[in-house]
């Protein structure tokens, strides 16, 4: 069952039921958030409906929220960050804007692997990074990994976008868990070798790039694909529908996945209500709401996917803790210049 963004947004309301009522002198909960309005505002209006509480949003890059967060130090006004990658939550924690949250509702919601192993970060919703091909340029059946994609079979057929990328950062390093640094500078180097151009544009532009013949594999989050094929624009329509999801490593540790996040801040003046929005978040109307709306999987099991993510299959994930590739993250961009990844 799909439900209407509108009425997944309406039953959001139930989350509330059992919570600790916040309080009508509480101040307001400030947001700096690195995703766009669209893809958050209705549900922080919900919470301001039930609570009285008002939201007042922030958007910008995640880059840039941390280094404003890092600028303001302990005056920032900001009660919560919400980014993507865990790359980016990662660095959040070791800046020292983050404090640890101490909620049973979001441990015993949001899966280990996907939340910080003392609380600073809790994943919001899940993406895969897949290997995207057209649609009757490769067989399938000849590739099934990301190792394979440094074989010499694929040279000049590969697009993807440059190493200052976080996604691509946090894919090398899940690769350097799994393979070592010596194997994964290896297969860097040959990956790099295989590009059909250098790193250039977004997942979007990867994906455009497949469909208009530059290559035949593109690497890309799936919500990437999953908004260009309910997007109103004909052409990215075109585009994604000619390619093909290829989950690999199923025989093995599973697709690479990541996630969006939130922390709340050191500096946060009413960590209450924020903690109470935090877990607004990870309820199961609020999550069906990312699914349907943003593209992306769900982090709770019991949550169904949309339609267009239940049409790629299903596949089995890196049980990789993510907190790891924030650790990681630093050897791995180290290990992309060495391959000569731009």
């Amino acid at each position: 069952m799909h439900p209407s963004t509108s009425l997944l947004i309406a039953a959001s309301a139930a989350v509330l039921i059992g919570l600790p009522a916040i309080a009508a002198s509480d101040p307001q909960v400030n947001v700096y958030s690195a995703r766009k309005e669209e893809l958050i505002k209705p549900l922080l209006d919900r919470f301001t409906e039930q609570t009285g509480v008002k939201v007042n949003l922030v958007t910008d890059k995640a880059e840039t929220l941390l280094k404003r967060l890092q600028s303001e130090g302990i005056n920032s006004p900001a009660d919560l960050l919400v980014t993507v990658d865990a790359g980016n939550l990662h660095r959040a924690k070791t800046a020292g804007v983050t404090q640890a949250v101490d909620s049973a509702i979001l441990t015993e919601t949001i899966p280990a692997t996907y939340r910080d192993p003392e609380g600073h970060w809790f994943g919001l919703s899940l993406r895969a990074r897949p290997i995207l091909y057209v649609e009757g340029k490769i067989d399938p059946s000849k590739l099934s990994t990301y190792e394979q994609l440094a074989e010499p079979s694929w040279a000049g057929r590969i697009c993807v976008r440059s190493s200052d990328n976080v996604y691509n950062q946090s894919w090398v390093a899940s690769m350097i868990a799994a393979n070592g640094l010596e194997a994964t500078e290896e297969w860097a180097r040959g990956l790099v070798t295989n590009l059909a151009r250098p790193p250039q544009g977004g997942d979007r532009d990867q994906i455009l790039a497949a469909a208009a013949g530059q290559c035949d594999i593109a690497i890309a989050n799936t919500y990437y694909l999953a908004g260009m094929l309910s997007s109103g624009d004909q052409g990215q329509v075109a585009a994604a529908e000619a390619m093909r999801v290829l989950w690999p490593n199923q025989d093995g540790r599973g697709v690479h996945v990541n996630v969006s996040g939130i922390a709340l801040t050191r500096s946060a003046k009413n960590p209450e209500a924020a903690v109470r929005l935090m877990e607004l978040l990870v309820s199961p109307e609020s999550q069906a709401w990312y699914a349907e709306v943003n593209g992306e999987y769900p982090v709770r099991a019991d949550v169904e996917v949309s339609a267009i993510l239940q049409a790629w299959g299903e596949f089995s994930t890196d049980p990789l803790p993510l907190a790891t590739l924030g650790e990681r993250g630093p050897e791995a961009v180290r290990l992309m210049d060495r391959a000569g990844w731009r």
